[in-house]
């Protein structure tokens, strides 16, 4: 059975999460290729690691780049300090201006504050930028490879934390208006202003899209072993306290050879954790790919994987 649905003309946002070392990387980079076959398709990896340069076997980096030997596939490796950087760099002026209008702080203590980073940023700086790939409108389909569990949740539950960020900042902004208005008796919004409110309506467009089921869908990757069932377990719950879909789950490394004692024993012993990913996830559709015998890296045995993963 194959990975479906994920050609619905209306899905445009897949991630694919879970316990590092189960694969995910290369699965989304499979699942890429195979959707770039009908549809102009951006891969975007948020995992700080960002292994997809070297499983494709060629330089990606922080720029949407041709993926070799696929004519509709573009790739991009999101750093997250360079995407804050960016940012501060775009609105340093609203920035500086809050500070300065909204605390106490001298031209020095706002020069140093402004170049601190900030607990959780990695995580909105990637969503924000996924997220203007897609209102941009140049690609079909925007495939993720995200980073093991615990950033892959801090990445769903950006929005949240982006939100509170905004709910401070205009608190700091509701007493300067409330000084303003009773000096000057009125109150012009100004691009401090602009920026909180594009801010809120980006919150809201990154909550509306995750949980959005005909738009996006969360591929969680897993193997038979005790630890990654349990980790999956946690992350299917996360993600459907948050109002993510997850309809189908890949199970990646099980055994199918019985040509060896090894593979025999191997195989054997992964049957009880199959039994009990049936069983715990038997809401989900579960699609098998078997162990492949060497390292998956390049197009070659990335297109094998494909063949597992996708219907033709």
């Amino acid at each position: 059975m194959a990975l479906t649905g994920l050609e619905d003309k209306d899905l445009k946002l897949i991630l694919f999460g879970g316990k590092g070392g189960v694969g995910k990387t290369s699965c989304a980079i499979a699942t890429s290729i195979g959707l770039s076959k009908k549809f102009k398709t951006l891969l975007i990896s948020t995992d700080p690691a960002h292994s997809v340069s070297d499983c494709l076997g060629q330089p990606v980096g922080f720029k949407v780049t041709p993926v070799n030997g696929s004519e509709n596939l573009w790739a991009i490796e999101v750093v997250a300090e360079e995407a804050l950087s960016l940012f501060k760099e775009e609105h340093s002026r609203e920035l500086r201006k809050l500070l300065e209008t909204s605390t106490n702080l001298d031209e020095q203590d706002i020069s140093q504050m402004l170049s601190l980073s900030i607990p959780g940023i990695d995580e909105v700086m990637s969503f924000k930028t996924i997220i203007d790939f897609i209102e941009e409108g140049q690609f079909e389909k925007y495939v993720v490879d995200t980073a093991p569990t615990g950033h892959a949740l801090r990445l769903i539950s950006s929005p949240q934390m982006l939100d509170n960020w905004i709910k401070v900042a205009a608190q700091m902004r509701w007493k300067y208006r409330f000084m303003i208005t009773s000096f000057a008796g009125t109150y012009q919004q100004d691009e401090v202003d602009a920026l909180l409110l594009s801010l809120k309506k980006t919150v809201k467009r990154i909550e509306n899209l995750l949980k959005d089921n005909k738009r996006c869908e969360f591929i969680p990757v897993c193997i038979p072993e005790s630890m990654a069932i349990l980790e999956t377990g946690r992350l299917l719950a996360e993600l459907g306290s948050s109002g993510i879909v997850s309809r189908q789950v890949v199970v990646n490394n099980t055994m199918v050879s019985e040509e060896c004692d090894f593979c025999k024993r191997r195989k054997a012993g992964q049957q009880k954790y199959l039994k009990e990913i049936k069983s715990s996830f038997s809401n989900l559709s579960m699609v098998t790919v078997p162990v492949f015998p060497e390292e998956i890296r390049g197009l070659t045995s990335l297109n094998e994987l494909e063949a597992y993963l996708l219907e033709e």
